[in-house]
């Protein structure tokens, strides 16, 4: 149990650090890295906006690649990006996707039997049809979910890969985001490492000091006071930045030493993000609920 725990947390330690290393790309000279984070943030939140409400698969695809392009131009490589997109979505979203593909969830024109039944089956008011397929429908349907999610998510790495994190949630103020939950998400990200790292001592020095296998019973004793002490010491450990934080003169907004300006990039980067919701919510308002 405790070395089940102990490899977890390793893993989760190497996930976490591997997303600092990717910070590495928001100090690279790309076009996102040149806009300002303010920018950025704005004009992503409108993209995301436009990505949950469009229902055409054509332009789901159109501003898919669009965040391919953006990844191109500002030097994240295209095979990073995309291993980071969709190593996950198959995962979370196939549980939606797949049962939605079948007749038993969309109606349809059928593409394929899957399964035959010896009847139809009554559910209340659902209805179990004696010929399990695939349809047309439920194959679209599935394909338009699937790539809101991947565009959306690569729009939130595309942001998260191009910006520092301090000036993200520096930038976070445009939207007026509660400056207290701005400051709980800095400190969680400063010190997560930390209390990993402490974690995963206590994991290597328990190891170091045995010779034999210990019994579920006594490896769950172990676990669970490793888990107080851990508590307690995060504890202790805010108490202590917090104080050091006043001491140095904390006055509750964060603060960065160089400040960021709109730029001929920021100006151009909006007119063209602008340019998109105008013309979606023209082509929304002639086409109606299609878009």
């Amino acid at each position: 149990m405790a070395d089940f725990v102990a490899k977890t947390l390793e893993e989760t330690t190497k996930a976490i650090e591997h997303s600092v290393f990717a910070n590495d790309f928001s100090l690279r000279k790309g076009f996102l890295q040149r806009l300002d984070p303010r920018t950025k943030v704005i004009t992503f939140f409108i993209l995301l906006i436009i990505t949950a409400w469009v229902r055409r698969l054509d332009f789901l695809l159109f501003f898919y690649f669009l965040t391919l392009f953006l990844a191109l131009i500002s030097d994240i490589p295209l095979g990073f990006f995309i291993k980071r997109v969709w190593v996950f979505i198959p995962i979370f979203t196939g549980i939606i996707a797949i049962p939605a593909i079948f007749n038993v969830v969309t109606p349809g024109k059928a593409i394929i039997t899957v399964l035959k039944l010896s009847k139809a089956y009554h559910l209340g008011p659902y209805t179990i049809p004696q010929n399990i397929t695939i349809t047309v429908q439920g194959v679209e349907g599935a394909a338009i979910f699937v790539m809101r999610v991947a565009t959306s998510v690569s729009l939130a790495i595309l942001m998260v890969l191009s910006t520092q994190w301090t000036r993200i949630l520096k930038a976070l103020n445009v939207l007026k985001v509660p400056e207290i939950i701005i400051l709980i998400l800095a400190m969680t990200y400063r010190y997560i490492f930390l209390l990993l790292r402490v974690a995963e001592g206590m994991f290597l020095a328990r190891k170091s000091r045995l010779i034999l296998n210990t019994d579920l019973k006594e490896q769950h004793r172990w676990l669970s006071a490793r888990i107080g002490v851990l508590i307690g010491k995060s504890y202790n450990l805010s108490n202590e930045v917090h104080l050091a934080m006043l001491a140095r003169g904390w006055n509750g907004n964060p603060t960065l030493l160089e400040e960021n300006s709109i730029g001929f990039l920021d100006v151009l980067w909006s007119l063209f993000v602008f340019f998109l919701l105008i013309v979606w919510m023209l082509l929304r308002h002639k086409m109606g609920y299609l878009l």
